[in-house]
């Protein structure tokens, strides 16, 4: 842990730390010079069951290589467990710089066939989850004046993935906090971006091998590492982000994309206003060469990664 440390003594948080991508950030953090609070109850990839294995592990290693870092175990899941995430880092470590919210599970499933309690759990960990640690972050946030979000989005929300309605409601839905946090606290020097990973994870792992064809998908994910999220995290954590706002950036292996956000793309009119009939006859026709196709993320980002 020598040379130049963008964290040097930062306190950050990384949810759902224990494993993967979130522990490849803890690890970068700290070797760049934060102190870690690294959050992981130790659930199986669809939320069952608790461990205190991973968080520790992640501590010891961290602890290992010189750094600085404290294990946690609270559900980001429920509001009065996820603001104790953030009163275990000013207890600690007596401030708060930067918080990753990337704990997340998977409940995939057609949607005709998709239980009420599958989407709602997905839903609590990860559109609730992120917004309840932000919560309770951001007022220590606005009374310091400095701070910086940074939100696990998904394309699967994104750019639509087949049975996934819960995750790729909650993912998109975790661009527009993180847009609105954005803009509420940006006269605070607050910042909030998203990112949108592909890496290989035990969450990866659940899709499915049936056919060559999706074992060889696999076997491309494969390729695609945790540790090659993590610089981008630690970079929009860091005071050299400071301008960086509002912004999704997608990060598969050695590229990072910006990724679009929503906006007009053509418009009609009539000066009499519209009937259900003149819409069918003018306007749809007229809007129809714009519309998006019903594309997955592998349509939209169909090369091997780089």
């Amino acid at each position: 842990m020598t040379g130049t440390k963008s964290l040097q003594d930062k306190v950050i948080i990384v949810t759902g730390a224990g494993r993967g991508i979130g522990s490849e950030i803890a690890l970068l953090c700290a070797a760049e010079g934060a102190k870690v609070v690294v959050n992981d109850p130790g659930v199986a990839a669809d939320g069952s069951g608790t461990s205190a294995a991973p968080a520790e592990e992640v501590v010891e290693e961290i602890k290992k290589r010189g750094g600085t870092a404290v294990a946690n175990f609270e559900t980001v899941a429920e509001a009065i467990p996820a603001s104790r995430i953030v009163k275990a880092a000013t207890d600690h470590f007596g401030r708060l710089d930067g918080v990753v919210n990337n704990a997340g599970i998977l409940r995939d499933m057609i949607f005709h066939r998709m239980s009420v309690e599958a989407f709602e759990s997905v839903i609590k960990v990860h559109l609730m989850g992120s917004f309840y640690v932000s919560h309770a972050a951001a007022r220590l946030f606005r009374e310091q004046e400095s701070g910086s979000f940074v939100h696990f989005t998904s394309t699967s929300g994104l750019v639509g993935n087949f049975g996934q309605a819960n995750y790729a409601a909650a993912k998109l839905g975790i661009v527009g906090l993180s847009k609105s946090i954005a803009l509420d606290m940006n006269r605070f020097n607050v910042r909030s971006n998203c990112i949108s990973p592909f890496a290989w994870s035990r969450m990866i792992g659940t899709i499915p091998t049936e056919t060559e064809a999706e074992k060889a998908r696999v076997a491309k994910l494969q390729q695609m590492g945790p540790e090659k999220i993590a610089p981008v995290a630690a970079y929009l954590l860091s005071e050299a982000s400071k301008e960086v706002t509002g912004q999704i950036f997608a990060v598969r292996m050695n590229e990072i994309f910006l990724m679009s956000q929503s906006r007009p793309l053509r418009s009609v009119h009539r000066g009499e206003g519209w009937t259900p009939q003149t819409i069918a006859e003018h306007a749809m026709p007229a809007l129809k060469p714009s519309f998006y196709k019903l594309d997955r993320s592998a349509d939209i980002f169909s090369w091997d990664a780089i």
